[in-house]
Order: structure tokens, then C-alpha cells, then sequence
């Protein structure tokens, strides 16, 4: 069973479990993913949005077709506001960084995003400290724009990749065998009572469980 943050008969706020990807995967179409598994629970949903198979918390969904069209005016127009936090090696001096490395997606057989000045499109994230180590950090991540492994790549881009996230070059690590990375929160506008709404989920037991070790000692 998906956590289920928030429902009503317009929207759908679930708190994802990493691992678990959104949409079928070409090479697994009979393989459980999210959407399958959540209409098997409450009927037909419309994706609004996604985020990485490995990534876990908040995804809101729409339940009708004319919400479907309002999430997705509303994400065109950047008008979500969405928080990530992550665990990343090191320590950055700074309290707050705003990147705009542009980025190019899908590169090489390993399909990995990286900054590319020349071709790559827009990309901006805002990066927040939240707890600072020796070791490892606690970063809160805002991004105004929607790339593929965006957060990922722009803090591996300042020097700090994330735990756990050897496809962007971090050191192995025993504290959690994925990327360190968690939607926390996001805020929208309903699209029937057009009041903004938050919706927050807490954390999975791997990303608890590393965040204490790291802060241990």
C-alpha cells in the first residue's frame, strides 16, 4: 500500500517509496510502478508530474481530467513550489546557493545529465543549509526548474555530490544504497478551490536512518 498524504475528488497527494518508478519502464512493462499499484487502490489518477525512480516523497496527481489540465498549467508556469532535502558529502562553506548551470539530459550510455554551457537548457536550484558536518551535510534543494536528476547534478556541479549517488561520482558509502534524496514538501494551487496547499512527507526509514548515523558523532 502507497502512503497516502492527501485526497479528495480533484487531487492525490502520495508519499513515494524509492525504488519505485512512476511510469512503466520500457524494458519492464510487467514489473509493478507507481501508477499501477495507486489505481489498483484508488481508481484512475493523471500523472502531473514526476521524479526519479530512486527518489522518494511527495507526488500530487490529479483525478479528474480538467485538474490534470490545471497541475500542468500550473507546472509549466513554475507555479509549484517544491522542496527537496539531501545528504551530501561535505561540508559547503556557504549558507545558501543559487546555481544556473544549464543542463543537457540523457548523455551517454549511462544517461546522465551533466552541465553543458553550450547546449544545455535552463536549469536554476536553490540550495539551503540545513545541518552542517564533517563529513556529511543536510541540504534543503528548491528548484525552479524541472531537468532530470536537476538537484543531483547541480550539487554535484558545486563540489557535493550526493550520498550515496555513484552515478554522479559520490565515494561508496554504507549509510544508504541509494541517492540521498527526498521530496519534503510541495505547495500548489487547488484547482477547484483555488486556495494553495502544502503537502509534506516524512521521511523513509533509509534516509532517517542515514541522516542520523551521519550526525552521530
Amino acid at each position: 500500500m502507497i502512503e497516502i498524504l492527501y485526497q479528495d475528488e480533484q487531487i492525490l497527494a502520495v508519499n513515494k517509496p524509492a525504488g519505485l518508478s512512476v511510469l512503466a519502464e520500457g524494458w519492464q512493462k510487467d514489473a509493478d510502478y507507481l501508477v499501477k499499484v495507486l489505481e489498483a487502490q484508488v481508481g484512475k489518477i493523471w500523472v502531473a508530474h514526476r521524479i526519479d525512480k530512486t527518489t522518494s516523497g511527495v507526488l500530487l496527481f490529479a483525478r479528474t481530467a480538467e485538474a490534470h489540465r490545471s497541475l500542468n498549467i500550473q507546472f509549466e508556469k513554475h507555479q509549484v513550489e517544491k522542496i527537496y532535502h539531501a545528504l551530501v558529502n561535505g561540508a559547503p562553506k556557504w549558507e545558501e546557493k543559487v546555481t544556473k548551470f544549464p543542463l543537457r539530459v540523457n548523455v551517454g550510455h549511462k544517461h546522465r545529465t551533466m552541465v553543458d554551457n553550450r547546449e544545455g537548457m535552463k536549469a536554476e536550484t536553490h540550495f539551503k543549509v540545513l545541518r552542517r558536518g564533517a563529513q556529511v551535510s543536510l541540504l534543503q534543494a528548491s528548484p525552479m526548474t524541472g531537468r532530470t536528476h536537476q538537484i543531483r547534478v547541480h550539487a554535484y556541479a558545486l563540489g557535493f555530490s550526493l550520498l550515496g549517488d555513484s552515478l554522479y561520482s559520490a565515494p561508496p558509502t554504507d549509510l544508504i544504497a541509494r541517492p540521498a534524496l527526498h521530496a519534503y514538501t510541495l505547495t500548489a494551487t487547488h484547482p477547484v478551490s483555488g486556495e494553495r496547499v502544502t503537502f509534506s512527507a516524512p521521511y523513509p526509514k533509509d534516509f532517517e536512518g542515514a541522516l542520523r548515523a551521519a550526525f552521530a558523532k
